[in-house]
């Protein structure tokens, strides 16, 4: 039991479990971010357009005793689509940002010459 709940710690805190959980709570409050964004803006907007026609409840469609709603699934898609679209401008900004950061020039390491030449001085300097 003690082998078990050492494995389950290790686990728990490896960086990359808190990675992942630390990202499902951003990606979650990013999802509340885009949801009210698309609810509350782009889906008005497009209702507009449209002539004045709220998407989640318009095209419903009557079969049987079932209500096919096909304006809340128009408006899920056009979220998932501004969620994409969001993200991959996040993730090509953040890829720009590291790679300008992989071009900044590195101070190269000095030669062993300089190294020796550094010591001397250093004693030199101390007596």
């Amino acid at each position: 039991m003690k082998k078990f709940l050492n494995e389950f710690k290790e686990f728990a805190v490896r960086g990359n479990a808190i990675a992942l959980a630390v990202g499902m709570v951003i990606g979650a409050a990013f999802t509340a971010i885009v949801n009210g964004v698309v609810d509350n803006l782009i889906n008005p907007l497009i209702g507009l357009i449209l002539g004045g026609i709220d998407l989640s409840t318009a095209l419903i469609v009557k079969v049987g005793d079932a209500y096919l709603n096909f304006g809340a699934v128009i408006q899920a898609i056009i979220t998932f689509i501004i969620t994409a679209l969001v993200l991959f401008i996040i993730v090509k900004l953040l890829n720009k940002m590291h790679k300008e950061e992989e071009a900044a020039p590195e101070e190269p390491e000095p030669s062993n010459e300089e190294k020796l030449l550094t010591e001397i001085r250093d004693l030199l300097s101390n007596k």
